[in-house]
């Protein structure tokens, strides 16, 4: 009796090895970027005289919260830190989402004199370092009077080129029949604005709001320029200002950036379908 045989092309067999080839690579990729954050927890929960043993333990054998119960107890001021850079980054991430997202919709919809020369200026201003604006930018944040104030955070980040662009980018792949559907149905400029533009752009919105906010999130140089007292630091700046002069508490210092990157993390997972349609449509339409 004939023994039936599937068979396999080698085409097919190629393909396999290149699966395999495929997600071995993703998961070494994924494991390489997430290791910073499971070290980052795991010397959290490390007590301080073990962080720096040689070799260190990869896994917490003697793991507690020890770190965090010191944290609460030594910076006092370690909640008015979080809801500091809280504040600062909503507020700069809503600015950045409504005006980054009008001005990309007036450089993508509309035709006004010298609309193309305005926006290469302003883009080409990515070329300039962020470092050569901080003393200009501090004398005039002196001159208003908001030094060591929040809102020498808020202010200055109102509005970014690199969202300008994102938004004018993702704006001109939206069909101009919608607009104009609007505006014959009675609706004003703004209302075009709001009721087409705006949930249309949900994906772009989602991506830029992850970038603002974990950018102004992590930032440090210019809170610790313009903030001098304790209680108006932001995370970042308190973290580092638990840093002694001649020893580091590492354990301590890592269960303060652990619980800093807490936020983050949810911030991310709350705005990751709008992150990922983003860059999907963005690969397929461009």
């Amino acid at each position: 009796m004939a023994v039936a045989t599937k068979y396999v092309s080698p085409g097919r067999r190629q393909w396999s090895w290149l699966s395999i080839l495929a997600w071995l690579t993703l998961i070494v990729t994924v494991v390489i970027s997430l290791w910073p954050m499971y070290w980052l927890f795991v010397t959290a929960l490390t007590p301080t005289r073990e962080t720096i043993k040689v070799p260190p333990d990869l896994i917490p054998i003697n793991g507690s919260l020890e770190n965090f119960q010191r944290l609460f107890s030594q910076a006092r001021n370690y909640w008015r830190w979080g809801l500091n850079s809280l504040i600062v980054a909503l507020s700069v991430t809503l600015f950045h989402i409504f005006f980054d997202t009008l001005a990309g919709y007036a450089f993508a919809k509309k035709q006004f004199p010298g609309k193309n020369i305005m926006f290469w200026i302003i883009l080409s201003t990515l070329m300039i370092p962020a470092h050569v604006t901080l003393v200009p930018l501090y004398i005039v944040t002196r001159q208003l009077g908001l030094i060591d104030s929040l809102w020498a955070l808020i202010l200055p980040g109102t509005a970014d080129v690199f969202g300008i662009f994102l938004m004018r980018q993702y704006i001109q792949t939206l069909p101009s029949e919608l607009e104009e559907a609007a505006r014959i149905d009675g609706s004003s400029e703004p209302g075009v604005f709001w009721h087409v533009i705006l949930p249309l752009s949900k994906p772009a919105l989602g991506a830029l709001a992850i970038f603002t906010f974990v950018r102004v999130w992590n930032s440090f140089l210019w809170p610790l320029i313009v903030l001098q007292k304790s209680i108006n630091y932001t995370l970042p700046v308190g973290v580092s200002s638990l840093q002694g002069e001649f020893s580091t508490d590492y354990g301590l210092i890592f269960a303060g950036a652990a619980l800093a990157a807490l936020p983050m993390i949810v911030f991310f997972l709350v705005f990751q379908r709008y992150f990922l349609e983003g860059v999907r449509m963005g690969a397929l339409k461009g």
